[in-house]
């Protein structure tokens, strides 16, 4: 649960992102109707764009014209947005196919719900974030034995031991606690080209 929790917030995160780009100066900087194959790229481009070599020629004509704008924009960049990039498209690349979709999907949710809903969600985030990392280690520690556990015929999450039943559903968890369920509709950390192209 909580690598797809992670994977599914990774992914929004970078669709945000590439979302919030102006769509003129994408559609100024996309190349006409070069479609390049991974060896057709220049060799500065192979190496920025190196975490999708393997997905590369599989992309779309559309998502291989997305990422060469991104790696135009990349040397204008700052080493913490280009860190940021390099990152998200590493986490993007190790998806599957599954969670790709559902970080599509719960981005696309997110992009219609309402304004209060999503200032919500981002402030869950951030609150995630700030939190300590023994904190977040066991956050996603509990998560994955969740996950682990079978689900049975007592419910969906399997029966509640007697110390859970004896917590008041109200107190059982905090907003800090737990990590949030869907990304922001925009995080200011990420630069405006690492929204990945939908679809991936």
């Amino acid at each position: 649960m909580a690598r797809a929790f992670h994977a599914v917030l990774a992914a929004a995160l970078a669709a945000t992102a590439l979302y919030l780009a102006p769509v003129s100066s994408v559609q100024a900087a996309l190349p006409s109707l070069d479609q390049p194959t991974w060896v057709q790229l220049s060799p500065n481009q192979r190496q920025i764009l190196a975490p999708l070599a393997n997905d590369w020629d599989k992309l779309e004509p559309y998502r291989r014209k997305k990422w060469i704008v991104i790696a135009q924009r990349y040397p204008q960049m700052n080493p913490d947005e280009q860190q940021r990039v390099q990152r998200n498209m590493k986490y993007w690349a190790n998806l599957t196919p599954d969670e790709r979709k559902a970080a599509r999907e719960k981005y696309k949710k997110l992009q219609k719900a309402p304004p209060e809903q999503r200032q919500a969600m981002k402030q869950k985030w951030q609150e995630y974030k700030d939190l300590p990392e023994d904190e977040k280690r066991r956050l996603k520690e509990t998560a994955t034995a969740r996950k682990a556990t079978p689900k049975s015929a007592a419910g969906k999450h399997g029966p509640l031991s007697a110390s859970a039943k004896a917590v008041p559903a109200t107190t059982a968890v905090t907003a800090k606690a737990s990590p949030p369920s869907a990304a922001p509709a925009a995080n200011p950390a990420l630069p405006a080209a690492t929204k990945p192209p939908s679809g991936q």
